[in-house]
């Protein structure tokens, strides 16, 4: 091959791998950013999780509650669990906590798109 078309070729090949980590790296960035939550860690009333939409998620029956339901706005976190016979439910802003059964919900961070909650049993 004359020497302009493999430097031509060798440039070209050079753009292409070039130009494909940005995508493949902005695509993990992605999916780690919209991960789930690890809800299951929290089955023991100890946990800390990032939600960006309202969750649900099963709590040990220890608790007196089998189902806890979490949603937020921009303002507020609401708290519903439910067990048999039982219903409770708390509301709070950030800085606040409320306590359900043992359980204290408190918000790290509050906003318009995502909530950074922490569950401590306080036995």
């Amino acid at each position: 091959m004359p020497p302009r078309i493999t430097t031509a070729l060798a440039l070209a090949a050079s753009l292409v791998v070039g130009g494909a980590a940005p995508v493949a790296t902005a695509t993990a960035a992605a999916a780690a950013t919209s991960a789930k939550p690890n809800l299951r860690a929290c089955y023991d009333g100890n946990c800390k999780v990032t939600i960006t939409k309202r969750v649900s998620f099963r709590i040990d029956p220890g608790f007196g509650v089998t189902k806890v339901w979490v949603r937020f706005n921009a303002n507020e976190v609401t708290v519903k669990a439910k067990g048999p016979g039982l219903v409770l439910g708390g509301g709070f802003s950030e800085g606040g906590s409320t306590a359900l059964n043992g359980i204290v919900f408190s918000v790290d961070s509050l906003s318009k798109r995502k909530a950074v909650l922490r569950l401590t049993y306080s036995g």
